[in-house]
């Protein structure tokens, strides 16, 4: 795959997904190192969003070889991906809050859902207060998500997907259905969220200003804010998706070069 195997994350080889008898992955190969960016785009339908729940073994592939932290999940039973899961974050499309739950105990979830390291309430209430404050909504823990907005939603799921301060996080179209004011906003926290824990991030998006963000930006700590990066500093690259096939797979100036009319409308221009 091109990186020693301790240093890669998450690795897909020929992988092969099929419903139906009808292929909606073909062939999909790629890897990802440990503090990478990667950010995947395509049409709707494209299987953009199948690639992450594979990487959580929310479904198995049909054929090939998926490894996660070094571990071939290929073959994992539910209770065996458990541990696994336990070291990633995943922010699902829109939020993906439980309605009847409040902030607080959406925030809490996964840290009361995981047994790799059982914790006591006080710690999981000092984490929770943490991760919200981190998306700078600590105010809200005793709201319920129907109280907020969308981009305050979506920063509770931020708060969420990092509350186990993850080695990986899987975005799933994190900026989609809000104004591009707020969007940024999420971005931001996206790139805080990346820097602050140095975690390996994949991100599934519509929007070429998201993965510009995460390639171009870095959060400087010091002053509390993002920075420009130096190219390449971030280790982005850009993978294209086209009716279940990759047709790129690329450096940001590779894809901004590519000549291809599809991969170009993904791409800056």
């Amino acid at each position: 795959m091109g990186s020693p195997a301790s240093d890669t994350v998450l690795a897909f080889e020929d992988v092969c997904l099929s419903f139906g008898g009808e292929c909606v992955l073909n062939e999909i190969t790629f890897s990802v190192r440990r503090g990478d960016t990667l950010v995947i785009q395509g049409a709707a339908a494209s299987g953009k969003t199948l690639i992450l729940k594979l990487s959580l073994g929310l479904i198995r592939p049909t054929r090939g070889r998926i490894v996660v932290f070094g571990e071939d999940v290929t073959a994992y039973s539910d209770s065996q991906w458990n541990d696994i899961r336990a070291r990633i974050g995943v922010l699902f499309q829109e939020g993906g809050l439980f309605d009847s739950l409040t902030v607080e105990e959406n925030v809490a979830y996964p840290l009361l859902n995981q047994k790799r390291e059982p914790l006591s309430e006080e710690e999981v209430r000092r984490r929770v207060q943490e991760s919200l404050d981190f998306v700078e909504l600590g105010h809200t823990l005793d709201k319920l998500p129907s109280e907020l907005s969308g981009g305050m939603r979506r920063r509770v799921g931020i708060a969420r997907a990092i509350v186990t301060q993850p080695e990986l996080l899987l975005y799933d179209s994190p900026t989609a259905g809000l104004d591009p004011i707020t969007a940024n906003t999420i971005m931001a926290l996206i790139v805080k969220g990346r820097d602050v824990h140095h975690a390996t991030t994949v991100m599934v998006t519509h929007r070429h200003q998201d993965g510009e963000i995460l390639e171009r930006y870095r959060y400087d700590d010091a002053l509390g804010r993002l920075v420009p990066a130096e190219p390449g500093a971030t280790r982005t690259r850009y993978m294209v998706l086209r009716e279940g096939r990759i047709v790129f797979l690329g450096t940001p100036a590779e894809f901004d070069a590519c000549k291809d009319p599809y991969v170009a409308k993904f791409a800056s221009r």
